[in-house]
């Protein structure tokens, strides 16, 4: 039996329920898995007690959470020495999956995605095994007022859900169920 690292970096929580339902499907496959949120490592933290690691991080503002930066950059040489996956999350890929959205938007979300995720790995010179891009959710029952405003001109502009009554997951949860499989049984 192995154990797994499942280490995320969210603002406003989706992520950390991404986090969770990697750690269950882990779980599914007999192995142990860790959850562990990047602003709230324990003081006597070892990623080398760990087989692999799983580490999903969002985006805001084009740039991936500041916690996961800087994790990444503290264990890279660790990272690099086990199995690893990186699950970029953000609202860009929910507009590269949105088969209503035409063609150009498409890719210029899909372009947009590429660029974050190899800012990242360009800030941390991390390379991990695995990159997966995911589709993040629009959480404005959580955001304050300000936030909820900004976020709904942004939708609108992108072609998401002006709806600030309700939140909207664009996550593709069976998407994560299979990368979990393929990940496990190829490490």
């Amino acid at each position: 039996m192995k154990t797994l690292l499942v280490l995320y970096a969210t603002r406003d929580g989706h992520t950390a329920r991404i986090g969770e339902r990697l750690v269950a499907a882990i779980h599914a496959h007999g192995h142990a898995a860790d959850l562990m949120d990047a602003a709230d490592l324990p003081d006597r933290f070892e990623l080398d007690l760990y087989d692999a690691a799983l580490l999903a991080g969002s985006v805001h503002a084009g740039h991936h959470e500041k916690e996961l930066v800087n994790f990444v950059r503290q264990h890279r040489e660790a990272l690099e020495r086990m199995p690893t996956a990186f699950l970029s999350v953000s609202l860009s890929e929910a507009g590269v999956e949105d088969e209503k959205a035409a063609p150009e938007k498409r890719a210029k979300a899909a372009a947009d995605v590429e660029e974050m995720i190899q800012s990242f790995l360009r800030e941390t010179g991390w390379h991990p095994g695995k990159i997966q891009a995911v589709a993040g959710a629009l959480l404005y029952t959580k955001y304050n007022l300000l936030v909820r405003l900004l976020m709904k001109r942004i939708a609108g502009a992108s072609g998401g859900s002006t709806d600030t009554a309700h939140d909207h997951d664009y996550t593709n949860w069976a998407l994560l169920d299979r990368l979990v499989d393929e990940l496990v049984r190829g490490w």
